[in-house]
């Protein structure tokens, strides 16, 4: 097996004291004693994944409120889509940007910094609802503000996991943080939805802003490790030089530019399948509605249920060549479902697409916080982070497939363009895919 890259390894050597000692710093109660929940064990991990669902439940519930407030005002549905476009286009613009600021300040200020941002824009959009003057202008500007402040929230908050778990409790940590993200997603789209019927718009927006309220209290509460020399370093230089940097240590490590590949690639042409369910539901599988939940719902079990086998197995390395297997399987369980003219078949396709979706980037992202030093890994973080950005993209090309030559061809394609991406990374990458990490704090001899 093939160790982390020296530039890697030097790091973990020279960070050993930064990081806290997770096996005095964990509580021993039950949470303890089971090894799936032992990272919510540790006191600041646990106010961190408070956190994280409840702003990713606000965010899926802006998703829904959102798309449906520009609708009610305007009936267009180029203004439907263009408003969605709006929200996800600073992930693009700041990604990078807020990845060096998180280098170079407190991770902590600037997850704060966000979520009070959020708190306030949500309760402004709530009480222009509640007095009837909400305009379309307003629900552009909220929109791109709080697309910027999830930009500058996303590095910050991944970054904090690794700060505050260390590396023993990394992949378990980020397991649970990917539970919460597909628990929110699966629980705040209806949530909204029967806030939105029962007392309207302004309800859900209203209680977005409680929610990103509650989670600034967690932050607060976070005791995170004090910064490393080398943080420090970071910290005095200009700000675009920390910029050029981050790109620059990507453009140079092949370890770090082969997982930033699969983060990237298989996402963005895999999961825009997920916005065609209507096409298969309707016009391939011959059912409706209820049809089409039950494929997304299959998706998310999927993706529970992965999250949680991740989080369940004890280990004391990662590897790459499981993320590297996940990927692939990912992408053909995607092309099987766009042959699939059986309903039970399509099922077992999304539930698998689910679970292999997020096994891989779960590892695959380990990988990459383990393998970037600690003082440049918001900024690299920030590009694999940008994916929230392109799988929207990858459902705009997917759409303009399905409308050429229609839903399982265009899935067809995508799924075949990722399958190719990961193949890609195989042949040209061979000694990544024996990489190998120790997840403990102690340097290897």
């Amino acid at each position: 097996m093939t160790n982390v890259s020296p530039e890697s390894s030097g790091e973990a050597q020279s960070q050993t004291g930064v990081y806290p000692d997770s096996d005095t710093a964990k509580k021993r109660g039950l949470l303890s004693k089971i090894h799936t929940f032992e990272s919510l064990s540790i006191r600041d991990f646990r106010l961190l994944w408070l956190g994280q669902f409840d702003t990713s439940l606000g965010q899926w519930m802006d998703n829904i409120s959102r798309a449906y407030l520009i609708y009610h005002i305007t009936s267009s549905p180029l203004q439907l889509g263009l408003a969605s476009a709006v929200r996800g286009i600073p992930l693009l613009l700041f990604g990078i940007i807020a990845g060096a600021l998180a280098d170079r300040s407190g991770r902590k200020a600037q997850l704060v910094v966000a979520q009070v941002t959020n708190t306030f824009l949500n309760l402004i959009l709530a009480t222009l609802v509640l007095m009837d003057r909400v305009q379309p202008w307003h629900v552009y500007v909220t929109g791109f503000l709080a697309g910027t402040v999830q930009a500058f929230q996303n590095p910050a908050r991944q970054t904090l996991i690794s700060d505050i778990v260390g590396r023993k409790h990394l992949i378990n940590a980020l397991a649970l943080n990917s539970m919460a993200t597909n628990s929110s997603r699966a629980v705040g789209p209806a949530f909204a939805g029967i806030l939105i019927a029962t007392i309207g718009v302004h309800g859900s927006y209203y209680v977005q802003a409680v929610m990103f309220a509650l989670a600034t209290m967690w932050t607060i509460q976070m005791r995170v490790p004090e910064r490393g020399p080398e943080s420090l370093r970071v910290a005095r230089e200009p700000f675009f030089q920390s910029v050029k940097a981050g790109i620059a240590y990507v453009s140079t490590n092949s370890n770090i530019r082969a997982q930033l590949v699969l983060a990237l690639g298989p996402l963005t042409l895999g999961q825009p399948y997920t916005s065609m369910m209507p096409i298969f539901a309707r016009d391939v599988l011959h059912g409706g509605p209820r049809l089409q939940g039950l494929l997304l719902t299959a998706v998310g079990v999927g993706s529970l249920l992965g999250a949680f086998v991740v989080a369940s197995i004890p280990r004391r390395h990662a590897y790459a060549l499981p993320a590297v297997i996940g990927a692939l399987i990912f992408s053909i369980a995607v092309f099987f479902f766009g042959s699939s003219e059986w309903i039970w078949l399509s099922i077992v396709c999304t539930f698998l697409s689910g679970v292999f979706m997020t096994t891989y980037q779960t590892q695959n992202q380990t990988l990459l916080q383990l393998s970037a030093p600690r003082d440049i890994r918001g900024r690299v973080m920030s590009i694999y982070l940008l994916n929230r950005a392109t799988v929207p993209i990858g459902t705009l090309f997917a759409g303009a497939l399905a409308q050429r030559f229609g839903g399982p061809t265009a899935v067809h394609i995508m799924s075949l363009c990722a399958m190719s991406i990961v193949l890609f990374v195989v042949f040209t990458q061979p000694r990544f895919l024996r990489l190998k990490i120790d997840l403990y704090d102690e340097p290897r001899a």
